[in-house]
C-alpha cells in the first residue's frame, strides 16, 4: 500500500517539484516532475493519485495568472460576531468568484483588527469588483468591505515542503523582479482552451500525455490545442503546473503540513513600494508578496505578504528578520503588523465571463427564484 503522507520520503522529493516548481505550459507534466525529482514517472503518478484520493492533496491542476484574465482583489470584511461564521459559509459555498476564504486575527487589538473575514475575490474583466462586493455584504449584511487590488506581484508560490526547512532571513541574492498587473485579451477560441486547461485533475487523469483528452473535451486538435496554450504561456497568461496540498486541515492520521498562516503587513513610505516589495518578495519562506494599498484603514499599509509554518514563533522570527533587512536596506517602516490565519477554506475562482453572466442574473432575479 503506498503511502499518502506528505513526509513520506518519495513523497517528499515529487511535491518539492510538483508543488511550485513546474512553470508554464509543458505538455508531459507528470515525466517533468520525474525528471527533476529523480523519482520514476509511474512511480510520480502512482504517488500523486494516491494522495489525491486520500485528501493529502487537494487538487493537481494547470493554474492561470487569473490577475491578467480578470479583475482581482484581496477583500477585508467588517462583519459582526454574530453573523461572521454564516458570511464565511456564504463566501466559500456561494460565491464561485471568492477563492480564499479565511478568518483572520491579531495577537491585540490595533488598525484593521476588526476585520475578521478576508477573501480574494476575481470578476471577469468589463465587470465591476466594487458592485460584486456589494452584492455579498448585502447577501451577508457586512458592515463594511474594503478591496485591495494588487498593483504588482513580486512572489506567488506554493512550495510548503520545500520551505519547511528554511531559516530565518534566508534570501535570494537579488531582489524579486516585480510583476505589474495588466489585462490580457482572450479570444473565444482560446477561452475555450483556458477553461478546459483549468480544470483540476481527478485521479484517473493523472496519466501520460494528459492534455489529449483535455483537448478532445475542448474539441480542438491536440496540436493546436497545444500551440495556443503555449502561445497564452508566453502572453504570461499560463501559471504553474500545481499539486496543491491540503495545508489548512490535517491528514486522516492527524499530520499537518502546516499550522499557522501568517499574513504580514509593512506601510512603506508612498514611492517606495517597488523597492520595498523587491526586498521583502526575495525571502525565500514567502509564498505570496504584493503591492497592495489597504487605506486608512489599516494605517496605509501597501506591502502584503504570506507565510505558513507549523511554529508561530519561528514565523515571528521570519518576520523579524524581513524587518532586520529592511532597515538595513534604509527603507523606513511607517506601521508593520501580523494577521494570523484560522478557519479557512481554499478553491479556485471561477473567470469566466459567461459564468459571470449567468451568476449576475441569478443574483438579480427574485428571492424566491436564487433557491
Amino acid at each position: 500500500m503506498l503511502s499518502t503522507e506528505h513526509n513520506d520520503p518519495s513523497n517528499e522529493k515529487i511535491l518539492a517539484i510538483a508543488e511550485d516548481k513546474i512553470e508554464g505550459f509543458v505538455r508531459e507534466p507528470f515525466a517533468e516532475i520525474a525528471t527533476r525529482s529523480g523519482v520514476e514517472v509511474e512511480v510520480v503518478m502512482a504517488r500523486i493519485a494516491a494522495m489525491l484520493r486520500a485528501g493529502t492533496v487537494r487538487r493537481v491542476r494547470q493554474t492561470l495568472l487569473a490577475t491578467n484574465l480578470a479583475d482581482g482583489a484581496l477583500v477585508a470584511w467588517k462583519v459582526a460576531p454574530e453573523r461572521i461564521d454564516a458570511a464565511f459559509d456564504y463566501m466559500s459555498q456561494q460565491d464561485p468568484f471568492s477563492g480564499h476564504v479565511v478568518l483572520r486575527s491579531t495577537d491585540t487589538v490595533t488598525a484593521g483588527s476588526e476585520y475578521k473575514l478576508w477573501t480574494t475575490l476575481k470578476v471577469p474583466h468589463g465587470f465591476s469588483l466594487q458592485k460584486h462586493g456589494e452584492i455579498l455584504a448585502e447577501r451577508v449584511g457586512a458592515d463594511h468591505f474594503r478591496l485591495m487590488p494588487a498593483k504588482g506581484i513580486f512572489t506567488l508560490g506554493v512550495g510548503h515542503v520545500r520551505r519547511k526547512t528554511i531559516e530565518p532571513g534566508i534570501k535570494a541574492d537579488t531582489p524579486a523582479q516585480m510583476n505589474a498587473v495588466q489585462v490580457v485579451a482572450v479570444s473565444d477560441r482560446e477561452w475555450q482552451v483556458l477553461l478546459t486547461l483549468k480544470r483540476e485533475f481527478p485521479p484517473e487523469e493523472i496519466q501520460p500525455s494528459p492534455w489529449r483528452a483535455r483537448a478532445a473535451e475542448a474539441g480542438v486538435p491536440y496540436e493546436e490545442f497545444c500551440a495556443i496554450a503555449e502561445e497564452l504561456n508566453g502572453r504570461k497568461i499560463i501559471g504553474r503546473f500545481s499539486t496543491f496540498l491540503e495545508h489548512v486541515k490535517p491528514s486522516a492520521t492527524g499530520v499537518r503540513v502546516t499550522r499557522f498562516n501568517a499574513l504580514f503587513h509593512w506601510a512603506v513610505p508612498p514611492g517606495r513600494e517597488v523597492e520595498a516589495g523587491g526586498e521583502v518578495g526575495r525571502h525565500h519562506i514567502l509564498t505570496h508578496c504584493y503591492w497592495r494599498e489597504a487605506g486608512p484603514e489599516f494605517k496605509n499599509v501597501n506591502i502584503m505578504a504570506v507565510a505558513h509554518g507549523t511554529d508561530k514563533q519561528l514565523l515571528l522570527e521570519h518576520k523579524r528578520a524581513i524587518d532586520e533587512h529592511l532597515a538595513t536596506c534604509g527603507i523606513p517602516v511607517d506601521y508593520t503588523n501580523v494577521f494570523w490565519g484560522g478557519r479557512s477554506e481554499i478553491k479556485p475562482s471561477e473567470i469566466s465571463p459567461l459564468v459571470y453572466r449567468e451568476w449576475l442574473a441569478r443574483m438579480s432575479a427574485p428571492a424566491a427564484d436564487r433557491r
